[in-house]
Protein backbone atom coordinates (compact mmCIF):
# COMPACT_ATOMS: atom_id res chain seq x y z
CA UNK A 1 0.00 0.00 0.00
CA UNK A 2 1.39 3.37 -0.63
CA UNK A 3 -0.04 7.13 -1.33
CA UNK A 4 1.03 9.19 -3.38
CA UNK A 5 0.61 11.85 -5.54
CA UNK A 6 -2.04 11.15 -8.62
CA UNK A 7 -0.83 11.54 -12.07
CA UNK A 8 -2.98 12.03 -14.83
CA UNK A 9 -3.82 8.78 -16.28
CA UNK A 10 -5.34 8.36 -12.94
CA UNK A 11 -8.04 10.58 -14.27
CA UNK A 12 -11.31 7.94 -14.70
CA UNK A 13 -10.76 6.07 -11.14
CA UNK A 14 -10.32 9.85 -9.94
CA UNK A 15 -13.71 11.00 -11.43
CA UNK A 16 -16.05 7.85 -10.02
CA UNK A 17 -14.11 8.69 -6.94
CA UNK A 18 -15.03 12.40 -6.94
CA UNK A 19 -18.85 11.77 -8.01
CA UNK A 20 -19.21 9.26 -4.96
CA UNK A 21 -18.07 12.15 -2.72
CA UNK A 22 -20.40 14.74 -4.07
CA UNK A 23 -23.22 12.32 -5.04
CA UNK A 24 -26.39 14.63 -5.76
CA UNK A 25 -23.90 17.33 -6.53
CA UNK A 26 -22.23 16.37 -9.59
CA UNK A 27 -25.71 15.75 -11.19
CA UNK A 28 -26.60 19.23 -10.55
CA UNK A 29 -23.53 20.37 -12.17
CA UNK A 30 -24.43 18.75 -15.36
CA UNK A 31 -28.30 19.68 -15.13
CA UNK A 32 -28.94 15.71 -14.46
CA UNK A 33 -30.71 13.44 -11.53
CA UNK A 34 -27.59 10.53 -12.22
CA UNK A 35 -24.37 12.27 -10.49
CA UNK A 36 -22.23 9.58 -12.44
CA UNK A 37 -23.42 11.05 -15.90
CA UNK A 38 -20.95 13.59 -14.70
CA UNK A 39 -17.88 10.43 -15.51
CA UNK A 40 -16.63 12.20 -18.71
CA UNK A 41 -16.91 15.96 -16.49
CA UNK A 42 -14.84 15.12 -14.00
CA UNK A 43 -12.56 12.61 -16.07
CA UNK A 44 -12.16 16.19 -18.15
CA UNK A 45 -11.02 17.89 -15.45
CA UNK A 46 -8.83 15.12 -12.84
CA UNK A 47 -6.34 14.78 -16.13
CA UNK A 48 -6.16 18.59 -16.38
CA UNK A 49 -3.63 21.14 -14.54
CA UNK A 50 -4.36 24.02 -12.77
CA UNK A 51 -8.16 23.75 -11.63
CA UNK A 52 -9.41 22.28 -8.61
CA UNK A 53 -10.47 18.84 -9.12
CA UNK A 54 -6.75 18.54 -11.12
CA UNK A 55 -4.34 15.13 -10.44
CA UNK A 56 -2.05 18.19 -8.86
CA UNK A 57 -4.14 18.95 -5.99
CA UNK A 58 -4.81 15.04 -5.67
CA UNK A 59 -3.90 12.06 -3.41
CA UNK A 60 -4.21 8.64 -4.29
CA UNK A 61 -4.37 5.38 -2.16
CA UNK A 62 -3.14 2.14 -4.28
CA UNK A 63 -2.89 -0.95 -4.03
CA UNK A 64 -1.64 -3.69 -5.84
CA UNK A 65 -2.02 -1.34 -8.88
CA UNK A 66 -5.46 -0.14 -8.27
CA UNK A 67 -6.84 3.23 -6.65
CA UNK A 68 -8.77 2.46 -3.22
CA UNK A 69 -9.28 6.13 -2.38
CA UNK A 70 -8.30 9.60 -2.92
CA UNK A 71 -8.23 12.99 -1.36
CA UNK A 72 -8.42 16.60 -3.02
CA UNK A 73 -6.93 19.73 -1.75
CA UNK A 74 -5.54 22.88 -2.10
CA UNK A 75 -4.50 26.57 -0.69
CA UNK A 76 -8.05 28.19 0.05
CA UNK A 77 -6.29 31.47 -1.38
CA UNK A 78 -6.54 29.84 -5.20
CA UNK A 79 -10.34 29.25 -5.14
CA UNK A 80 -11.93 31.32 -7.40
CA UNK A 81 -8.32 30.79 -9.98
CA UNK A 82 -8.83 26.71 -9.12
CA UNK A 83 -13.02 27.12 -9.93
CA UNK A 84 -12.53 29.35 -12.89
CA UNK A 85 -12.32 26.77 -15.31
CA UNK A 86 -14.13 24.16 -14.28
CA UNK A 87 -16.74 26.84 -13.60
CA UNK A 88 -16.56 28.16 -17.15
CA UNK A 89 -17.02 24.83 -18.86
CA UNK A 90 -20.33 23.47 -16.78
CA UNK A 91 -21.83 26.86 -18.04
CA UNK A 92 -20.87 26.93 -21.43
CA UNK A 93 -21.27 22.94 -21.36
CA UNK A 94 -24.20 22.68 -19.36
CA UNK A 95 -25.95 25.85 -18.97
CA UNK A 96 -24.83 25.47 -15.50
CA UNK A 97 -25.89 29.21 -14.20
CA UNK A 98 -25.93 28.73 -10.06
CA UNK A 99 -23.62 31.26 -8.36
CA UNK A 100 -21.36 29.33 -5.99
CA UNK A 101 -20.91 30.23 -2.59
CA UNK A 102 -16.64 30.20 -1.40
CA UNK A 103 -16.68 27.10 0.49
CA UNK A 104 -12.61 28.24 2.04
CA UNK A 105 -10.47 31.52 1.74
CA UNK A 106 -7.10 32.28 2.46
CA UNK A 107 -4.92 31.14 5.13
CA UNK A 108 -6.42 27.63 4.67
CA UNK A 109 -5.53 24.53 3.10
CA UNK A 110 -8.88 23.19 1.79
CA UNK A 111 -9.89 19.49 1.62
CA UNK A 112 -12.13 19.52 -1.10
CA UNK A 113 -13.30 15.85 -1.68
CA UNK A 114 -12.34 12.65 0.32
CA UNK A 115 -13.60 9.52 -0.70
CA UNK A 116 -12.71 5.52 -0.62
CA UNK A 117 -13.81 3.07 -3.33
CA UNK A 118 -16.67 0.73 -2.37
CA UNK A 119 -15.26 -2.41 -1.69
CA UNK A 120 -12.07 -0.61 0.19
CA UNK A 121 -14.48 1.36 3.18
CA UNK A 122 -14.32 0.63 7.04
CA UNK A 123 -10.68 0.16 6.37
CA UNK A 124 -8.72 2.84 7.61
CA UNK A 125 -8.14 4.14 4.32
CA UNK A 126 -9.68 7.61 4.85
CA UNK A 127 -7.80 8.06 7.86
CA UNK A 128 -4.53 7.68 6.65
CA UNK A 129 -5.46 9.81 3.43
CA UNK A 130 -6.70 12.63 5.89
CA UNK A 131 -3.58 12.23 7.42
CA UNK A 132 -0.93 12.32 4.48
CA UNK A 133 -3.07 15.41 3.27
CA UNK A 134 -2.51 17.04 6.42
CA UNK A 135 1.17 16.08 7.01
CA UNK A 136 1.47 17.21 3.15
CA UNK A 137 0.08 21.15 3.48
CA UNK A 138 2.07 21.36 6.84
CA UNK A 139 4.99 20.74 4.81
CA UNK A 140 4.39 23.49 2.29
CA UNK A 141 4.10 25.51 4.89
CA UNK A 142 0.01 25.70 6.05
CA UNK A 143 -1.17 25.66 9.50
CA UNK A 144 -4.65 25.46 9.00
CA UNK A 145 -6.33 22.59 7.36
CA UNK A 146 -9.99 22.68 6.19
CA UNK A 147 -13.29 21.12 5.19
CA UNK A 148 -16.77 21.11 5.13
CA UNK A 149 -18.90 18.20 6.32
CA UNK A 150 -22.85 18.12 6.06
CA UNK A 151 -24.74 18.49 9.39
CA UNK A 152 -26.23 15.32 8.38
CA UNK A 153 -23.40 13.36 8.29
CA UNK A 154 -22.13 12.42 11.44
CA UNK A 155 -20.63 9.48 11.18
CA UNK A 156 -17.98 11.60 8.48
CA UNK A 157 -17.68 14.54 11.42
CA UNK A 158 -16.70 11.58 14.19
CA UNK A 159 -13.97 10.67 11.82
CA UNK A 160 -13.13 13.99 11.59
CA UNK A 161 -13.45 14.77 15.25
CA UNK A 162 -11.26 11.77 16.36
CA UNK A 163 -8.54 13.17 13.58
CA UNK A 164 -8.48 16.86 15.27
CA UNK A 165 -10.21 18.93 13.69
CA UNK A 166 -12.80 20.96 15.11
CA UNK A 167 -16.00 22.35 14.52
CA UNK A 168 -15.21 26.81 13.62
CA UNK A 169 -18.57 27.63 12.01
CA UNK A 170 -21.22 26.75 10.15
CA UNK A 171 -21.62 27.51 6.01
CA UNK A 172 -24.46 27.30 3.42
CA UNK A 173 -23.19 26.02 0.34
CA UNK A 174 -25.39 24.77 -2.75
CA UNK A 175 -28.33 24.92 -0.71
CA UNK A 176 -27.25 22.93 2.48
CA UNK A 177 -25.93 23.52 5.76
CA UNK A 178 -22.38 22.17 6.59
CA UNK A 179 -20.40 22.42 9.52
CA UNK A 180 -16.70 23.89 8.12
CA UNK A 181 -14.05 22.45 10.63
CA UNK A 182 -10.24 22.81 10.72
CA UNK A 183 -7.52 21.36 12.31
CA UNK A 184 -3.82 23.47 12.81
CA UNK A 185 -0.26 22.39 12.81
Amino acid sequence: MIIREALPTDANQLAKLIIQAMDGLAAKFIGSTDPYEAVPLFERFAALPCNQYSYENTLVYEEEGEIGGMINAYDGADLEVLRAPFLDYIQKTYGFKQDLEAETQAGEYYIDCISVAPGKQGKGIGKELIKAMVDYAAAHGHRAIGLLVSKENPKAEKLYTSLGFRVVKERDFIGSRYFHMQITK
